[in-house]
């Protein structure tokens, strides 16, 4: 309540109450509290809602003062950089045209028209312009101006994009301009009240976009940078991003002779003997993990009927990133985006009773989906890829057990690679979805009380779902700080009511099942490439290309180097030799930075006492071992941690049923 007609109450953060004559700003709060907190004003929370410094409070509110200590402070700061950065691209090249300047993670970007493509040349001017700009300390100001007043500014101005953002705006009848001396632009805010926030930025990348991300509109230029509230995180910031470029996977993928990509196969992989090595060893690693957990393995065709693509929904929400084709016969096919449908046949062929549940369908199936060619980068955004796929069918009952395995075997796959750090996303109900509202309040309550059960914390992702159901989106953190959304997790109800799929209950009545929509790691390119940056290319052991090379000292002992390559190879290890007529410190040079686990050294004593010496990549002596010695550790430090998880499984059993020593059959084969 205000304490009287002339006046507001303000409550602050820490309960304290102060009154003022209305209006008041977040600035002039500030400026009572003290000169100190006025200064450090960027702008307020009012009510929880982000406002400018400068905005008007008509009514008693709670106002949080924000300043460059709180996190809310860096999407100002970045938005504001971006229209610093209009302010210098306008005074260094009068002619270009503003379109639009958004705040993304970790910065902002502004895109631009302009008569010639910009060079770093240009875009160190700009950066220059923008810091003698933030020098000169000027206010930055908002007015709030009638559509038509906004209009004829840009039209005066010649700014052809602002008038079509406008155009698309029509129930706007004032809008924000905010003024940065004589440079104006058009924004919803909150902005900076001044340029001393905006000194610690950097201008990162040049890149191209188009006119709505739409390839068949103009081209733009886009401007990158990055922007935070103090020096200290600014280069902290582009350390990482240092560091980032030196773990660049396509970078190591052609330093290691992982893998490729041409013209010829624009958006797939065109993968080498090593690569192709990690490759499999990933899809052998979920193979297990998948058959521990009851799931069969099966496989779909790649090309199916549009048909089955118009009852999924795929055709109507999906259509513009499939590849589609006519047959002579005037049938329409599509190279499968997704496996649900190929999924759905299988299930729907025979009958299937209460009993049969639950089943779990593992499939490695290639995808392919026409992604823009601006979109596609390395591994991590291809056109033809490979899903550790499953689907689960279950009854509605099974429904929330199922969840909570799926959640359990995601996280502690994720923590057998090394990814400690995992974050959960809900994402909810679309606008454009299938099913009515009770059935998606269901569905996601089972992704809820999961949650819950587990006591697993998760945010919300709100109308991220599938058009389909509901889902949990996993997102890893890797070792420089970077997050990776991997695994998701889709319940839904709606792809078996269109397709028409049952069972049996017990009381002989046909039932819909609930079908889960699960991949741990998304794609296995994607993870592939998550995991050569994660790790710098120095993959575990068990995940390692080459687990080890055998090097002669001098081609002398070339024979003994490659016969010790041959023996671990019999055991299982990816093994090889060296051989060549180079000096030992080269070759130990070069392996290393291959990032090879193990480097083996054969020589005279070595060959004499029947032994090798051993250094691991880190340049570390892990001494002289003989033959039979060698291979027990190798093949100890090369087991996949699943491995030895399955042997204590087995061991378990045995006690269970009471082995004995003649039940030999069930040791674990290498």
């Amino acid at each position: 309540m205000s304490t009287s007609a002339e006046q507001i109450t303000i409550t602050l953060p820490d309960g304290a109450r102060r009154a003022f004559e209305r209006p008041v700003s977040v600035a002039e709060i500030a400026a009572a509290i003290g000169p100190g907190l006025a200064r450090q004003t960027v702008a307020g929370k009012v009510d929880g809602q982000l406002v400018d410094a400068c905005d008007p409070i008509e009514h008693d509110a709670t106002v949080h003062i924000v300043t460059p200590k709180d996190d809310e402070s860096l999407q100002i700061i970045r938005h504001s950089c971006a229209h610093l950065l209009g302010h210098a691209v306008k005074q260094l090249y009068p002619t270009a045209k503003m379109v639009i300047g958004p705040v993304i993670e970790d910065g902002f970007y502004y895109d631009i028209a302009y008569e010639r493509a910009f060079t770093p040349e240009d875009i160190a001017a700009i950066e220059q312009r923008m810091r003698e700009l933030i020098a000169r300390d000027y206010d930055v100001v908002k007015c709030v101006t009638p559509r038509a007043e906004v209009i004829e500014i840009f039209q005066s101005r010649g700014e052809d994009y602002k008038l079509r953002l406008i155009e698309d705006m029509p129930d706007e009848h004032a809008m924000g301009l905010y003024h940065h001396e004589e440079y104006v632009d058009m924004c919803r805010g909150p902005h900076v009240p001044n340029t001393r926030f905006l000194k610690a930025f950097k201008l990162t990348k040049l890149a191209g976009a188009y006119w709505r991300g739409d390839a068949r509109n103009e081209q733009l230029q886009r401007i990158y940078g990055t922007a935070w509230a103090d020096k200290k995180q600014l280069d902290a910031y582009l350390q990482r991003l240092e560091e980032a470029e030196k773990r660049d996977h396509r970078k190591l993928g052609r330093e290691l002779d992982l893998f490729h990509f041409q013209e010829d196969a624009p958006g797939a992989v065109l993968w080498h003997p090593r690569g192709w090595a990690l490759f499999r060893e990933l899809i052998e690693y979920m193979r297990r993990r998948q058959e521990d957990a009851g799931y069969t393995e099966v496989n779909t065709p790649d090309v199916m009927d549009r048909r089955l693509w118009e009852i999924s929904g795929h055709w109507h929400n999906y259509r513009d990133h499939m590849f589609t084709t006519e047959t002579e016969d005037g049938r329409s096919l599509a190279l499968k985006p997704m496996n649900c449908p190929g999924s759905v046949l299988l299930y729907r062929h025979g009958l299937k009773s209460y009993r049969d549940l639950p089943i779990r369908m593992g499939e490695f199936g290639k995808v392919h989906r026409y992604e823009p060619s601006g979109a596609l980068h390395g591994l991590l955004r291809v056109r033809h890829f490979t899903q550790d796929d499953a689907h689960i069918y279950c009854t509605p009952e099974q429904m929330n057990d199922e969840c909570r395995e799926v959640v359990a075997l995601v996280l502690d796959i994720y923590q057998q690679f090394g990814f400690e750090d995992v974050r959960i996303k809900l994402s909810t109900r679309p606008d454009n979805r299938m099913g009515d509202d009770a059935t998606w309040d269901r569905l996601e309550g089972a992704l809820i009380h999961a949650l819950d059960d587990m006591g697993l914390p998760y945010g919300l992702n709100p109308g991220e779902g599938a058009f389909y159901g509901p889902k949990l989106e996993f997102v890893l953190r890797d070792a420089i700080g970077r997050d990776w959304q991997c695994g998701t997790l889709q319940v839904d109800m709606n792809l078996p009511q269109r397709f028409g799929i049952d069972y049996v209950d017990e009381s002989g009545q046909r039932q819909r099942p609930v079908m889960l929509h699960r991949a741990l790691f998304g794609s296995f390119e994607r993870f592939t490439g998550i995991l050569i940056e994660h790790h710098a290319g120095k993959m575990p052991t068990w995940l390692a290309p080459v687990q080890a090379v055998v090097m002669s000292i001098s081609s002398e002992y070339a024979d003994y180097a490659s016969d010790i390559a041959a023996l671990l190879r019999t055991v299982g290890l990816r093994a090889e030799s060296d051989v060549r007529n180079e000096k030992i410190g080269y070759k130990i040079r070069e392996q290393t930075l291959q990032r090879v686990p193990f480097l083996l050294v054969a020589g005279a004593k070595e060959r004499e006492a029947g032994t090798v010496a051993i250094r691991s990549r880190e340049g570390e002596d892990l001494g002289t071992h003989s033959l039979e010695q060698a291979v027990a550790m190798l093949r100890r430090e090369a087991q996949a941690p699943d491995v030895a998880m399955r042997e204590s499984a087995q061991h378990e059993l045995r006690a269970r049923l009471g082995a004995t020593r003649s039940e030999a059959a069930l040791e674990p084969v290498p």
